[in-house]
């Protein structure tokens, strides 16, 4: 097992990863056709902002998952709005609409139109993060590995925590995320926060 920071040459895996694990943490080929379009949200702008602070991790065979994350989601929601988001929008402005599009590929498509948001716990929690491992790199240790990492740069910085979403449907990734000890936040439709104090 190797973790390593994130560079833009990695872009290209973390973009299959992320398509390969957004369906409630399964495979979302079969649900979205155009394989770039959750990595634009969810994954590949962390990189081109602040690749310091993501992660990749590697076994024998390759990249098998990332973490990517943001020290400040105040600033990097702002990053997002102003420069990271007006750019792929502009990539689907004629896109016309497909009659072969699920529900959940028209959420994301009007997803990419939305503001990116605060929520009104940041300043409590205020980094936050995405974590995605494909099924061979998980329950190996990769991930808690990985949030060590990430936890430590944290309280170097002097940060006192941090948030992450995750869809209800998830119950793997639950699991995990309550043997890393985080709290439950808040649980809205669709999504569960958890937060975590370093």
């Amino acid at each position: 097992m190797k973790i390593r920071n994130a560079a833009l040459t990695d872009l290209p895996y973390v973009y299959d990863i992320c398509q390969r694990t957004a369906y409630n943490g399964q495979d979302a080929s079969s649900v979205v056709t155009d394989p770039f379009i959750l990595g634009h949200y969810y994954s590949a702008p962390y990189i081109v902002h602040a690749p310091d602070w993501c992660w990749i991790v590697e076994d024998d065979r390759g990249i098998v998952g990332y973490l990517v994350t943001t020290p400040d989601t105040r600033s990097h929601a702002a990053w997002m709005n102003n420069e990271w988001l007006p750019k792929v929008r502009a990539l689907y402005a004629n896109v016309s609409a497909d009659p072969k599009w699920t529900d959940f590929e028209k959420w994301i498509r009007r997803y990419i139109y939305d503001d990116a948001a605060c929520p009104d716990f940041t300043d409590r929690y205020p980094a936050h993060l995405h974590i995605c491992l494909l099924p061979r790199g998980q329950g190996q240790g990769f991930g808690s590995s990985a949030l060590k990492l990430f936890e430590e740069k944290l309280r170097h910085g002097g940060i006192a925590g941090y948030h992450l979403g995750m869809a209800e449907k998830n119950a793997r990734a639950g699991e995990f995320y309550a043997k890393q000890g985080f709290q439950l936040i808040r649980h809205d439709p669709g999504v569960i926060y958890f937060g975590k104090k370093v």
